[in-house]
Formats: structure tokens, C-alpha cells, sequence
């Protein structure tokens, strides 16, 4: 551990401890910095380059948060979201008196944070099911993997690499995701409605202007 934020400027750990070091500050700069839209399929950024750039997808957010725990002493967890006919998606995960929360960002609203109120990580992952929603208006959370310590990753510098941390990535594709409902009462789930939608959309670049 000391070996790796070894490696943070003296201007990056002061970030981390002052800026970064309660769920809340890690939520509010995540939400205050623009979601990473136009490289989101090419760039996997490492911490380092987020401070820098001021900008996260997704798993970029969720690993930054993943610092910034690490940087405090928590393990630095994430956690993958798994869905059908969309994306999947990534957030850091952390406890509280035995409690699971988890701090997030997305181009959909109700993909972000969750307080540390659920006594399983079932009940955090479906906490995000009414949410999670594809732009048919479908919805398409399916399953969870187990969270993932990313001091495993530690030979890549995953802090501060200049490279993208791809395999990161894969490693969340190839582990066991816990399904979260039976196939048929996916089969028979009823269409997004029209607030919900577009309660949902508020942060996506389809609610924009044209």
C-alpha cells in the first residue's frame, strides 16, 4: 500500500486527503466534473490522468472513488453492474457500520450514489434496478459481480498509469456475475414510463438541445 501512494505527487495525495476523503466529496466532484462521453468506448484512464483532465465514464469514476478510499485507509472495491440490450456498469463500493453504499456516475441520473443503508450487496445492486434502463425505454439491469480489491492490480500502476487500465476491464467481464432475477419475471417486466424516463435522462446528452 505505502508503495503505491508512494507514487502519488505530493499535490495528488493532498487532493485525495483533503478534497477526496469522505463519500460524500468524492459524490459532489464527480458530479460537478463533465461525464467523459466522447472517449467513453476508447479510454480507460487512470486517476492520475481523471485529476488531471477534470473529466470520468463510468469506470473511470468508480476507480477514482476506489483511490481515493485507498488513499484513507478503505480498501479500494468495485463492483460491476451487468445488464442486456445495454451497458454495464461500474461503481466503487464501500461500508459503513456493516452497510454497503456506493458512489457512482453516469449519463443517467439514478446511476450515482446510494447511501450505505443495505445489508447486502443484493440489496445495493437492485437498488438501481428501477433506474437502469436503456434508451428503448427497456429495463436492463440483470446481475451483479462480486467486488473486486484493486490491489490485485498493483502491477499496473492503476493509480497513476499514463496507460489505460484495460485489464481492469476484462477481469470484470470474466468473473461470475450473481443473477438478480429469474428469466421469467424478466420476460414480463412492464414498459419504462414517461417520468421515469425522462427523470432519468436528465444528465444524458439526449436531453440536450437537438
Amino acid at each position: 500500500m505505502f508503495r503505491a501512494l508512494a507514487e502519488l505527487t505530493a499535490a495528488e495525495r493532498a487532493s485525495f486527503r483533503r478534497r477526496l476523503d469522505t463519500p460524500a466529496k468524492i459524490q459532489r466532484f464527480l458530479d460537478v466534473i463533465p461525464y467523459n462521453t466522447e472517449a467513453e468506448a476508447e479510454s480507460f484512464r487512470s486517476p492520475r490522468r481523471v485529476l488531471a483532465d477534470q473529466t470520468a465514464n463510468c469506470i473511470e469514476g468508480a476507480v477514482l472513488a476506489a483511490a481515493a478510499f485507498r488513499v484513507q485507509g478503505e480498501p479500494p472495491l468495485i463492483m460491476d453492474l451487468t445488464a442486456v440490450n445495454d451497458e454495464d456498469h461500474v461503481i466503487a463500493v464501500f461500508r459503513r457500520r456493516g452497510l454497503w453504499g456506493a458512489i457512482a456516475t453516469s449519463k443517467f441520473t439514478g446511476l450515482r450514489y446510494r447511501e450505505p443503508v443495505y445489508r447486502t450487496l443484493r440489496e445495493l445492486a437492485m437498488s438501481y434496478f428501477e433506474h437502469y434502463f436503456n434508451l428503448k425505454g427497456e429495463r436492463t439491469l440483470r446481475g451483479y459481480g462480486r467486488p473486486v480489491n484493486l490491489t490485485r492490480f498493483d502491477r499496473l500502476h492503476w493509480m497513476t498509469s499514463a496507460l489505460d487500465l484495460w485489464p481492469i476491464a476484462e477481469h470484470l467481464e470474466r468473473i461470475p456475475h450473481i443473477p438478480l432475477l429469474p428469466p421469467a419475471a424478466a420476460r414480463r417486466l412492464m414498459p419504462l414510463s414517461p417520468q421515469l424516463r425522462a427523470a432519468g435522462l436528465l444528465s444524458h446528452p439526449t436531453s440536450g438541445p437537438g
